[in-house]
């Protein structure tokens, strides 16, 4: 089967169903100018100057013992304030929009979901847009962390900690009760700029009882032989492909 022959069995599969779920890894973002975590070249195959992987310094036990380490890696490397949705959001949108695309559950915590305007995002790993106290628990945006040098720090002197999930912690259990409950009731799942090598997220795969199981990413991934169609491109082109369909 060719990729025009796979772009139209998407389409016609999209057409035909109800209740879509999409589930998104850092893949969907490469195409609008953020790295992703662990191709050739992305964020987790650099080395730092200190020679500490980017593992090591985005864990839990980092922030709390070399804050002001983690905060310089993490403006750096993790905020893209200025990145755009790229024909993916733009496209989920547009599912959302006719009815058929019921939840995003993303592992991406850069915001362009709800920049393309979605609302029913899940995020599994948090987003740089919300951040909170330490030790009062008051909210700040991500102007805060942008603008401060250093350890941000709140006015009542607590440390500010994004509210992303760092190595070493657990994700929240609620969104992904939630994420679990629309991925067992939905009749397609398309999952998408994902390895699906990353637990707990990609187990999320097993609770899938629907009709059919789309697998859009440019590598092979472990799931590939359950899936109803596999096309193996940026998925930014399929769905800029999708919607001229």
């Amino acid at each position: 089967m060719d990729s025009n022959e796979r772009i139209n069995n998407l389409a016609k599969i999209i057409e035909n169903s109800k209740k879509i779920v999409f589930f998104g890894g850092a893949g969907v973002s490469t195409e609008s100018g953020i790295p992703d975590f662990r191709s050739a070249n992305g964020i987790y195959n650099q080395k730092t100057k200190n020679l500490l992987s980017p593992e090591e310094i985005v864990s839990h036990t980092y922030f709390i013992n070399h804050t002001e380490e983690f905060y310089n890696f993490y403006r750096e490397n993790l905020i893209f304030k200025d990145a755009k949705p790229n024909n993916c959001h733009i496209g989920l949108k547009k599912l959302e929009d006719m009815g058929k695309l019921k939840a995003i559950i993303t592992q991406n915590i850069d915001g362009l979901h709800q920049k393309a305007g979605s609302e029913n995002v899940f995020e599994l790993h948090g987003s740089v847009y919300r951040n909170f106290c330490t030790g009062c628990n008051k909210s700040y945006g991500i102007e805060t962390i942008i603008e401060n040098e250093g350890i941000p720090r709140c006015e009542c002197g607590g440390i500010i900690k994004p509210d992303v999930v760092l190595y070493e912690e657990p994700l929240n259990r609620t969104i992904m009760n939630i994420s679990i409950d629309h991925i067992s009731h939905c009749d397609t799942l398309i999952i998408g700029g994902t390895s699906l090598v990353v637990n707990p997220a990609s187990s999320l795969i097993q609770y899938f009882n629907g009709k059919n199981l789309i697998l859009i990413n440019k590598s092979e991934t472990p799931y590939d032989y359950m899936a109803n169609l596999v096309i193996n491109q940026p998925i930014g082109e399929v769905f800029s492909q999708i919607l001229d369909l």
